[in-house]
């Protein structure tokens, strides 16, 4: 599933060629994705303005005049691409809006987990999908002192609490796994033993992982693209995950890389190096 550097690619490709655009013509070549679309959202859509485009963890939100909202969500398989006018259709493109400049943003979902919703820019706050997220990992409110009260007592491994999307919003497998092992600390250890010195180096591997995903493009591992169809390019760079028995980046262990499985998600991690 794209986590938070993709998402936030996506976003900002989208946001060039989307913003300040008015659609006119919305096509929803099917009555669902991982849920229904809204009644009659394709004449909703139809000649409305596009504004801001933001994020909320995984969430692309694109603001439409009128106080509308349309909400996004990648799933496991989606891509949304923005080109030009005449290309042809592709299997699986389920959505598609055609801009006033000819430009075409399709969603396209083979397994279709994705999703798309229309909501008041009033009501996004209560929305049952984001009114629960925990902050975002690159702003300032997501702080040491914060993560650390935050794992306070929690008897779940770390990995599996910053998962937890109401504890930081965006996270997903990978740059957790990044993340942590960037800060040296193990993926098994319980998240109540965190304490604000580890919180420190935590959130500062979370922010450096994240912010140089994001400037490679984020990670392509089977279906994700950027905005405008090219890959991305973090996973050369990845420096645990995938790697199982390779040899540790900066370490002289002889195991290299080991892979465990932590409630049904694979974790990579160095025993010698994490702890």
């Amino acid at each position: 599933m794209p986590e938070l550097p993709e998402v936030e690619t996506v976003r900002r490709g989208l946001a060039v060629k989307m913003t300040g655009r008015r659609i006119v013509h919305a096509e929803f070549r099917r009555p669902d994705l991982r849920r229904p679309f809204p009644p009659e959202l394709a004449e909703r859509l139809r000649g409305s303005q596009i504004g801001a485009l933001g994020r909320r963890g995984k969430y692309i939100l694109i603001e439409l005049d009128g106080d509308g909202l349309l909400l996004l969500h990648l799933g496991m398989s989606g891509r949304i691409t923005a080109g030009a006018a005449g290309s042809p259709a592709a299997l699986h493109d389920h959505v598609v809006l055609s801009l006033d400049d000819g430009t075409v943003v399709t969603f396209n979902d083979p397994r279709r987990f994705g999703l798309v919703d229309y909501l008041r820019r009033s009501e996004a706050t209560r929305h049952p999908l984001l009114a629960d997220l925990g902050p975002e990992p690159l702003e300032t409110d997501f702080n040491a002192h914060y993560l650390a009260g935050k794992l306070a007592g929690k008897m779940t491994p770390i990995k599996s609490a910053l998962l937890d999307q109401r504890v930081v919003a965006g996270l997903g497998n990978i740059y957790v796994c990044e993340a942590l092992y960037r800060a040296r600390l193990s993926p098994r250890r319980l998240a109540g033993t965190i304490g604000r010195s580890r919180a420190e180096r935590l959130v500062a591997a979370i922010r450096a992982v994240l912010d140089e995903a994001i400037e490679a493009g984020g990670s392509s591992l089977r279906d994700y693209v950027q905005a405008n169809g090219e890959l991305g390019y973090f996973q050369h760079r990845w420096a645990v995950y995938g790697h199982e028995g390779e040899p540790c980046p900066d370490c002289d262990c002889a195991e290299g890389v080991r892979r465990i499985v932590q409630s049904g998600r694979s974790t990579f991690f160095c025993a010698k190096r994490q702890r």
